[in-house]
Formats: C-alpha cells, sequence, structure tokens
C-alpha cells in the first residue's frame, strides 16, 4: 500500500470518527428556545402555575436519546422542582414524546410550584438529564425566566373584617297578651261571669301596670266574631252589636287611662273555623275540610256542612262555641335603655345590664379600647356566653395579635361552636397557610354576614378570582381590588380602590400597580409616592416588584425608591 493510499484511509477514518462522535453529542441549548407562560411568573392563589413550551431545533434530538425536562425555581439559595417531561429519539421504543431528528419539534413542561417567600426573586430554570444508547450526555442548565409577580400576596386577612358574634338587644321589644270573652249562641251582651274569668282579670293587669310603668306603653285591639253557622247577614249585625258591647264594656274598665283602642268585626270566623277543626280530634275533620276547599260560598259551605249530620253535632258541641268570642289584644311595648343611658351604665353600674344590653353598648363605640372593657365586662359577668370571648378575639385579630386572636376563638367555641368563631379561625388557618383547615371551617360559618369576605379571600387563596369578586360583593376594599386586578378588570379595581372610605398605603400601592398596568407613567409615580409616604417598606418592595418593571430605569421611579 502506498503512502498516499494510506493517508487517504487515515483521512476517511478520522472524519468518520468526528462525524460519529458530533452525532453522539446533544448540543446545549439556550433560553431563545424556551417560550414561558406567563411572562414574567405569578403568583396566583398560593401557587405559582405556568408552562414552557420548549421548541428543539432540527437535527439535535438524536435517534437513540432520551431527555428528561425538568423546570426549576431557584430562589434564596434553594430550589424546587416541578414535573419531568421525557422526550425521546425516533428509534427509542418507549412511550415518550417522539422528536424527530431531521424536522425538530417542541414540547410542553407545564409546571406548579408551592409558593415560599423569597419566590419573588427567583429564576427559573430548565435542567436537563440526557443518555444516548444508555450512556449519559451532559447538558447545562438553561434559565428561561426571572423573577414572580407578587400582586396576589398582598391579600391578607388584615383587610377582611372578622366575624362578630351579634347581640339581640331590642329598644323596643312588643308583647302581646290575649283573652276572649264567649257568648252564647246567638247573643251579644257581655256575661259577668266572662269578665269574672282569671284570663280576663289576668289581662286587666297587663294593661293596668304597662300603663303604669314609666318604659312601657300599651294599646288595645279588640276583634270580635260569630260563628259561621246562621245567615250571613243575621252573623253580620250579631259580630257588629258583640263588637259594640265589648268596647263599652273595655271603655268602662279603663275609666279615665288614655289607651288607644281599635275595635273591629268578623261576620263569620272561617279561619278560626278551620284552624280549630284542623287541631280538634273529630273522626271526620277531613270530610268537612274538603267541603272548606270545594266551595267558597259561605252559604253554600254551611249547607254542605250541615248535610253532614253525623259531623255537626260535634262541631255545634266543639268548635262552634269557641267562635262566639270577643277577643281581646293588649299590645304591650317595653321601651329599652337609650344609647347614653347604655354607656353610662356600662361606665357606672355594668352589672345593672343584661349580655344583650352589654353587647350591643359594645357596637356603640368607635375605639377599640372602650369595645374591650365592654367585652370584659361581659365576660366577668356572663362567663358562659361564648359571644363576648369571640368578639375579643375579632380585637386581637384587628391588632395583628393573632395568638390571643386565636385563644380567645378557642374559648368561645369550647363554651359552644358557633358560625362566627368558625370564620375567624378560617382566618387564621389562611394566615398559616393551612388551606384544607380554611376550607373546612369556613364551610360551617356561610351564615354570618361576614362570610362574604371571608369566603373572598378563601377563593383569592384558592385562585378563584372570579368566584372571590362575586364573593366580595359591592363593598370596596383592598382585597377586592387585587380580585380585579387578577382578573385584568383594572377599570373596576379602579373604582374600587377610589370608593375605599379608609385608604392606607396598601391601596395607594395598588394604584400605583394598577397605573402600571395601564402604562400610566404619572399616576405610577404619584400613588407610589404616596404609598411611601405612608409606609417606607413599600420602597424596597417597588425595587423588586415586576409590576413596575417596565418603569424602573425611569428617573422618576428610580429617584422614588433610591
Amino acid at each position: 500500500m502506498t503512502y498516499r493510499n494510506l493517508l487517504k484511509i487515515t483521512t476517511a477514518l478520522l472524519l468518520a470518527v468526528l462525524v460519529s462522535s458530533c452525532a453522539c453529542r446533544l448540543k446545549p441549548l439556550d433560553g431563545s428556545a424556551a417560550q414561558v407562560d406567563p411572562t414574567p411568573l405569578t403568583l396566583v392563589g398560593t401557587q405559582i402555575p405556568g408552562q414552557v413550551r420548549l421548541t428543539i431545533p432540527a437535527k439535535w434530538c438524536h435517534k437513540r436519546a432520551i431527555v428528561n425536562v425538568t423546570p426549576e425555581l431557584r430562589y434564596n439559595g434553594t430550589s424546587v422542582t416541578g414535573q419531568t417531561v421525557t422526550i425521546q429519539g425516533e428509534n427509542v421504543r418507549d412511550n415518550y414524546q417522539t422528536i424527530s431528528y431531521e424536522r425538530g419539534g417542541s414540547v410542553i413542561i407545564p409546571f406548579t410550584f408551592d409558593y415560599k417567600p423569597g419566590m419573588e426573586q427567583s429564576d427559573l430554570y430548565l435542567t436537563f438529564a440526557a443518555t444516548i444508547k444508555g450512556k449519559k450526555v451532559n447538558l447545562p442548565a438553561v434559565k428561561v425566566a426571572r423573577g414572580t409577580i407578587m400582586t396576589a400576596d398582598l391579600a391578607s386577612i388584615s383587610d377582611i373584617t372578622p366575624a362578630l358574634a351579634r347581640d339581640a338587644f331590642q329598644r323596643v321589644i312588643k308583647e302581646q297578651y290575649t283573652a276572649d270573652l264567649k257568648f252564647l249562641i246567638n247573643r251579644a251582651e257581655v256575661r259577668a261571669a266572662e269578665l269574672n274569668k282569671r284570663e280576663v282579670k289576668d289581662w286587666q293587669d297587663v294593661v293596668d301596670n304597662a300603663y303604669q310603668v314609666p318604659n312601657q306603653e300599651v294599646d288595645i285591639e279588640i276583634q270580635a266574631y260569630a260563628s259561621p253557622d246562621g245567615a250571613q247577614d243575621f252573623n253580620e249585625r250579631l259580630s257588629a252589636q258583640r263588637e259594640r258591647n265589648t268596647s263599652r264594656v273595655v271603655a268602662r274598665q279603663l275609666g279615665k287611662k288614655k289607651i288607644e283602642v281599635n275595635a273591629h268585626y268578623t261576620a263569620e270566623d272561617w279561619d278560626g273555623f278551620q284552624k280549630l277543626l284542623e287541631a280538634s280530634k273529630i273522626q271526620d275533620k277531613e270530610l268537612v275540610l274538603r267541603v272548606l276547599s270545594m266551595y267558597p260560598d259561605p252559604e253554600d259551605r254551611e249547607r254542605e256542612i250541615r248535610n253532614l249530620s253525623h259531623v255537626f253535632t260535634q262541631l255545634a258541641d266543639e268548635i262552634l262555641p269557641e267562635l262566639r268570642r270577643s277577643r281581646l289584644n293588649a299590645n304591650v311595648r317595653i321601651i329599652g335603655k337609650s344609647d347614653d343611658e347604655l354607656k353610662m351604665f356600662m361606665a357606672q353600674r355594668p352589672g345593672r345590664l343584661t349580655i344583650e344590653e352589654i353587647l350591643y353598648t359594645a357596637t356603640l363605640y368607635d375605639n377599640a379600647k372602650d369595645q374591650m372593657n365592654a367585652y370584659q365586662q361581659a365576660v366577668q359577668l356572663y362567663p358562659k356566653d361564648y359571644r363576648a370571648y369571640n368578639n375579643i378575639g375579632t380585637l386581637y385579630l384587628a391588632q395583628g395579635n393573632y395568638e390571643q386572636a386565636a385563644s380567645y376563638f378557642a374559648k368561645a367555641q369550647k363554651i359552644q361552636p358557633n358560625a362566627a368563631s368558625n370564620m375567624n379561625e378560617a382566618l387564621l388557618a389562611l394566615d398559616r397557610g393551612n388551606l384544607a383547615e380554611a376550607q373546612r371551617l369556613m364551610g360551617s360559618a356561610v351564615e354570618v354576614p361576614e362570610a362574604g369576605q371571608g369566603i373572598g379571600l378563601l377563593q383569592m387563596h384558592e385562585g378563584k378570582y372570579a368566584d372571590a369578586i362575586r364573593s366580595f360583593g359591592n363593598t370596596p376594599s383592598n382585597t377586592l381590588a387585587i380580585a380585579q386586578i387578577m382578573q385584568g378588570q383594572y377599570a373596576d379595581a379602579t373604582r374600587t380602590l377610589a370608593a375605599i372610605a379608609q385608604p392606607n398605603g396598601e391601596t395607594a400601592y395598588l394604584k400605583a400597580v394598577v397605573a402600571a398596568r395601564t402604562n400610566d407613567l404619572q399616576a405610577l409615580v404619584s400613588n407610589l409616592r404616596a404609598a411611601i409616604a405612608l409606609d417606607r417598606s413599600y420602597a424596597q418592595r417597588a425595587q423588586r416588584d415586576l409590576e413596575f418593571a417596565a418603569f424602573s430605569q425611569t428617573p422618576e421611579f428610580v429617584a422614588l425608591v433610591k
């Protein structure tokens, strides 16, 4: 073999080895091959969800390659990984997604990371574990996204009104006392025996007492009836006469007392007849009730009932005599203490107040100190009533003292499990990140008036922003505005923030976020300045907040947050 031929053979072998070596390698990918949705990453509820579409170039995926691609979020010197997606070359006989060597392709890598503090400053990487013909191939990780929008994290229990265990205080307590004056059949005279009955005497005592007691008012209503047997016109005259006679007797008993009396009469008391019949033990009462439903005309009713002779005798003995009456109603109104009187008693004689009065009085104060004092008095005077314990807990909750709040909610629950404490404990569970516990507790609190806010915050932690907006209703709050921002409802969020009665630093900061999302630099600067003036920590947040990434190099923004 000549030297020239040997050189040709050697060169060919080297080229073959070189080509083979290149074919056995997988070239490193770069970030431009990845499209991340959303960009930037965004906290949704308590998680950071999204996906990466990784484009595989032509002639990259070796026909015998298996490549595991794993999303990894790196932050604060640590990292969390998502679910691995595997691709394979055309000659691999497995069940992974196949990528053509000649054409390339793309693969979707979904991910969901549970939020941890510090993830707002994070980097999303794709890491690779690859083999070709079973041999490991090293591929460097690729950074595909930087940072996370954390606006949803601003939603907190501090913006939610905790559930108050309410009082049953009534300024005016209405009571009604009744007595019946019975009449003989077809007669209208008020008999002495009826006036001397115990129920009538007791009724008169109630009227006299209510008239004399300074904080009570009374009026009287007389309703005279005739039983529904007999002619309609006769019963009309009879019931009217019974009403007149009863009114005269009552007027005589009242003497000079200035008590309002209203008198009425009903010719034939079919309603009373039906009620007494339904409550009776008459054997064929269902038959009579069917007659009442079939014949609306009074005369037809009476005729058909009389035809039931075996039943009518019982009706005449047991039912009809009870309907020949005048009913005396005494409407008594007990007037409670005024707000000023309640405050005076709370300051000087709390022991003279009922639990309902104390709980109501607490709501009259506009400062937590007086409210706390009222509830502590309630605990001392009425230790077996859960409501004061719960309400003390709400005051600690508003102060941010969650440990004390939890202890009082637990005391309330020990005395009596209740919906208000369930909701408040659900809020604390949300603050701890215990979503399952919050869901369980909130499910037992739906009847409290504040439940809409609590449920709305729970739904925000679940990432259900549209549902949260419905739950919050029309009450403006920072939390409602956050839900609207997350839904892209910027005009609604602007109106909500403008309507907040007591705006704070977070309100102004959220206005700046809306301004950034709607590309309004002037509004961004003015609102961010207001937020920082109220709370300097918003300057630090704004520095790393990707909501303001597009404006981070503008002189106005830099001057504000430096």
